[in-house]
């Protein structure tokens, strides 16, 4: 049994890799992705209309992203797995269907809710596995690959999109885009998914009161900085365990294939999670500083990233040039995802260290003005995509409640709001400075929290010994896949 144990343990681990690697692939080879706006103006609709269509698509997801959080929590985070690409898939069907503004606005409703059901539910989905399995040490890999997977996916279906609209059109286009829903649903019927048995009062106490572990960290004189340190401090996979029911729980495991919760469903358990997370990530230091990290880091390059192709275009090279160094630029980002296990033992100020030579590389990329910059711009977004991964795993690390997902989706929220300041920041900016000069001074930001992390404490090495993470109990950590 001594043998066979890890063996079973790391056979899951790899199914549940394997199913996350499938899931995002499939959530974004979205085949109408690059053809909508081109849907939207030969259906008539102004620039103005177009606009204030992806102003509903973006309010949906800001409206939604702490609500389905909490849901996810409540009931069932695969089951928000299954439902999110089946939304998508509606909204498209009504685009290609009926295209007028009215199905498009309704579209985008649908699909900004789908975006908001996965945030938060899949990295909690993930996390929570590996946690039971005592392999939380390989969530940077995982997660990372599969944002490669998710960068790739994207690539490939614009790649598509060419043939396939020339055979077809935008029905052809639709119909292929609903059937990736059909089967990404499918796929995320497939997750593992272990709950514990709860009261709706969360973790004891009144309702949507934090783990009491938490609310020590968070007032305790040691109470950890959540940028410096990797993991909370635990025995390897001990109330893991516990906490699904293992030998010493209370809780019972759940994992019947049915796709059934056993926790209580009601509104007084809704809100009593959504309580917990917000209190949690309110209250708790260590899990606000991390929090707070991950816009920091994602909310910037994600958004330049939109504006890679006019600084391609304002170098001066042929038309036929630009999607090429764009291209180089995603091909950045997707090793940054693949990059994600290698960094994944970086203190505080490794991750500064980090982000430093990523915002050098983009001031210097930015500033060369031609196309051979764009191999450092490209780098500098592969040092971007690593570190928001590693800013992720260092807030599920810090998370000690039962509302994951939640903790997650205000993440996910303060991201997106951040996303839209950069927005407009840059359009602000593009009135008095070329694209160039924008790039180059949005390494400055980068600079200031290099600064910040590095001036820190580097405080988990106490709380660890060398070369142990939370659910690394000996056994060899290569990831699967």
């Amino acid at each position: 049994m001594i043998t066979t144990l890890p063996r079973a343990s790391d056979a899951r681990v790899r199914r549940l890799a394997a199913t996350l690697y499938a899931y995002t692939f499939l959530d974004d080879f979205t085949l109408l992705y690059p053809l909508y706006a081109l849907l939207f103006a030969d259906t008539g609709l102004s620039t103005a209309e177009i606009s204030s269509l992806l102003a509903i698509w973006s309010l949906t997801s800001l409206v939604m992203e702490i609500p389905s959080g909490a849901w996810a929590d409540t009931v069932s985070r695969r089951l928000l797995l299954v439902l999110a690409p089946l939304l998508a898939g509606a909204g498209y069907a009504l685009w290609f269907l009926v295209p007028s503004y009215g199905a498009f606005a309704a579209g985008f409703v649908l699909w900004g809710t789908a975006g908001a059901l996965q945030s938060g539910a899949l990295e909690a989905l993930v996390y929570t596995e590996l946690e039971r399995e005592g392999a939380v040490g390989r969530y940077a890999g995982i997660m990372g690959r599969a944002r490669a997977l998710g960068t790739g996916a994207v690539m490939a279906a614009t790649a598509l999109a060419v043939p396939l609209f020339a055979a077809g059109g935008y029905s052809l286009a639709g119909v292929a885009s609903v059937l990736v829903c059909l089967v990404c649903a499918a796929v995320a019927a497939a997750f593992p998914e272990h709950r514990t048995r709860r009261s709706h009062r969360g973790t004891g106490g009144r309702d949507g009161d934090p783990a009491p572990d938490a609310r020590d960290r968070a007032s305790g004189p040691d109470a950890p900085d959540a940028l410096d340190v990797p993991d909370r401090d635990r025995a390897p996979g001990s109330d893991a365990r516990d906490r699904d029911g293992g030998p010493g729980g209370d809780a019972e495991d759940r994992d019947d294939g049915t796709g059934e919760d056993t926790e209580p469903s009601s509104p007084r358990a809704y809100l009593g999670m959504l309580r917990a997370g917000l209190r949690e990530a309110r209250g708790d230091r260590a899990v606000r500083r991390a929090l707070l990290l991950v816009p920091a880091v994602a909310a910037l390059w994600g958004a330049l990233e939109e504006y890679v192709p006019l600084l391609a275009a304002g170098t001066g090279v042929a038309t036929e040039t630009v999607p090429l160094l764009v291209l180089l630029v995603s091909a950045g980002v997707a090793a940054g995802g693949f990059l994600a296990a290698a960094g994944s033992r970086l203190t505080g100020r490794g991750l500064a260290v980090l982000l430093a030579v990523g915002a050098v590389a983009l001031g210097a990329g930015a500033a060369a003005g031609n196309a051979l910059g764009f191999f450092a711009i490209a780098a500098a977004f592969c040092v971007f995509q690593t570190a928001t991964v590693l800013a992720d795993v260092r807030l599920q690390n810090t998370i000690a409640g039962p509302a994951r997902a939640t903790v997650t989706s205000v993440a996910g929220l303060a991201t997106d709001v951040a996303s839209l300041g950069v927005y407009g920041g840059y359009a602000a900016a593009s009135a008095v400075a070329g694209h160039g000069v924008i790039f180059a001074l949005s390494a400055v930001p980068y600079l200031l929290i290099a600064l910040f992390l590095a001036s820190r404490r580097d405080s988990g090495r106490s709380r660890r010994g060398p070369g142990r993470n939370r659910g690394d109990s000996g056994r060899s950590r290569r990831d699967p896949g």
